[in-house]
């Protein structure tokens, strides 16, 4: 098994693609791999189209699998707020690697059993599958089919994240073999001779106060505590340092509460979601998940250092 990863900044998609793949293929040592993961950024939004075709163009990719994303990682690097595109290319021999893809809201339901969500999914628990998702926000119900993938495969790790770059619905990319998808979930299931393990580094952490949803729809976010949310951080900036004045105009995140039965929650308590985009007329903002009336949510900041050093414990803890 052998995994490789690149970044390369590039405002041309094709030199990107190419020096890209060149180096995977540099470091992979050979010109074909099992499984390419691919994420572009958004400032390659018209060509996204043409990434499945690229890709195959200078190297077998195997199963292609990616979407776009507000921020790129690849290599020990990350780009954000420019044109960038990572390949991740990896050698799994014994590796059964099987596709997955949903464009549909038509969920088999929360109380059926697990042998409905298992039919529907078509991945057989026997194979003792772990799973890799990668959904678009505003379009997919993630958070109540990670629960019916918990509930039919309670032994299989599943990890994966949500498609960015976008403010709208249909803005996104997502990609599974030589096709893309604008909507929906893709996904693979991983089983045979691999074990996958999972570690969560949120790098966040609070600012302001915990508060209650009090109109939402949707993904959209209308008010909190009667309270527009841009209001609400508007007067958040202003009791901000100037370092923290600088971190709100591009790394601001919203946490929603985990366990709505816990007392007093704290960092870490809440799952961090991005912020999509804001109508200013209202004063909304999209996010990146379903939202709830009651729900409790605070805003939080991520910054380099906060990250590396949750990731660093995390890993740490992870070893010992």
């Amino acid at each position: 098994m052998k995994w490789v990863s690149t970044l390369y900044r590039q405002t041309d998609i094709d030199s990107a693609v190419q020096a890209a793949a060149e180096s995977a293929i540099s470091q992979l040592g050979k010109d074909h791999a099992d499984l390419t993961v691919v994420f572009v950024s958004p400032q390659f939004s018209e060509f996204y189209d043409k990434v499945p075709e690229l890709v195959s163009r200078y190297i077998k990719p195997g199963l292609l699998f990616g979407c776009s994303g507000g921020g790129i990682i690849g290599n020990g690097e990350e780009a954000e707020q420019e044109a960038a595109l990572s390949i991740t290319c990896a050698e799994l021999p014994d590796v059964k690697i099987q596709p997955i893809q949903f464009d549909t809201t038509d969920l088999p339901d929360q109380d059926t059993s697990p042998s409905v969500w298992r039919e529907w999914l078509k991945v057989d628990v026997e194979d003792k599958p772990h799973f890799v998702f990668l959904a678009d926000p505003f379009s997919f119900p993630g958070e109540e089919f990670l629960a019916g993938v918990d509930f039919a495969y309670p032994n299989s790790k599943k990890i994966g994240g949500l498609a960015s770059g976008a403010q709208a619905q249909g803005g996104n990319a997502l990609y599974l073999g030589d096709k893309i998808y604008h909507s929906g979930l893709v996904g693979i299931a991983l089983s045979g001779d691999i074990e996958v393990d999972t570690i969560v580094a949120q790098g966040c952490r609070p600012i302001g106060k915990p508060m209650q949803i009090t109109q939402c729809e949707q993904n959209f976010l209308k008010e909190l505590e009667g309270k527009p949310p841009m209001e609400v951080i508007q007067e958040l900036h202003e009791t901000l340092s100037d370092a923290d004045k600088n971190l709100i105009q591009t790394s601001l995140f919203l946490g929603i509460e985990m366990d709505p039965m816990k007392d007093n929650p704290k960092q870490g308590d809440f799952l961090i979601r991005n912020l999509m985009g804001a109508d200013r007329e209202s004063g909304a903002l999209a996010i990146g998940a379903m939202l709830r009336n009651g729900q409790l949510v605070q805003f939080h900041l991520r910054d380099k250092q906060m990250s590396a050093e949750d990731l660093d414990v995390m890993l740490t803890r992870y070893l010992k």
